[in-house]
């Protein structure tokens, strides 16, 4: 068994809840997944994690959101942890050209009044102007497709989480 899922399997609860919110910062989806403990391999709470994100809803969805700076940016109020990932997801827009970032800090601008949350991408293995593209063409949804678009990026970048945690 992988042991940091062991330990987690015997702490606290509240210490439990406090790594889970690490990889996703929706309270219920975190109270959700350790209703499910003692998990005997990765792949189950892998599986657990999305069945749990499956039955969330918008005020969920939203409270994940807030934990994510926008792209480009560093500043939110997160964890630790979940700042210093962000950072690592996010390494490749440092990179950018000047002019590419002014565009990207537009666009989360013109999202964030369109839609009323954050641009949530899964960052991962993603360039700047890959990100910036996706975006333009989210710009173009309606805020319901959106808001379940940015739900399903939330929880890929949770399975990313996910792994981080277990495997450091």
């Amino acid at each position: 068994m992988n042991p940091v899922l062991a330990a987690w399997n015997a702490l606290p609860p509240a210490q439990a809840i406090t790594q889970l919110l690490h990889c996703c910062a929706a309270q219920r989806w975190a109270k959700s997944v350790l209703a499910h403990r003692p998990f005997q391999d990765e792949p189950a709470i892998f599986t657990t994690a999305d069945q749990a994100w499956a039955t969330m809803q918008e005020p969920d969805w939203m409270e994940a959101f807030h934990a994510h700076p926008r792209i480009g940016e560093k500043k939110v109020q997160a964890s630790e942890q979940s700042q210093s990932w962000s950072h690592q997801e996010q390494s490749a827009a440092e990179q950018a050209e000047a002019a590419i970032k002014q565009a990207m800090a537009e666009g989360n601008a013109r999202y964030e009044e369109l839609f009323g949350f954050t641009y949530i991408v899964c960052a991962t293995g993603r360039t700047l102007p890959e990100m910036l593209a996706i975006l333009e063409t989210r710009l173009r949804h309606d805020r319901d497709s959106e808001l379940r678009e940015a739900a399903e990026q939330q929880r890929q970048i949770t399975q990313i989480r996910l792994r981080k945690w277990l495997n450091p």
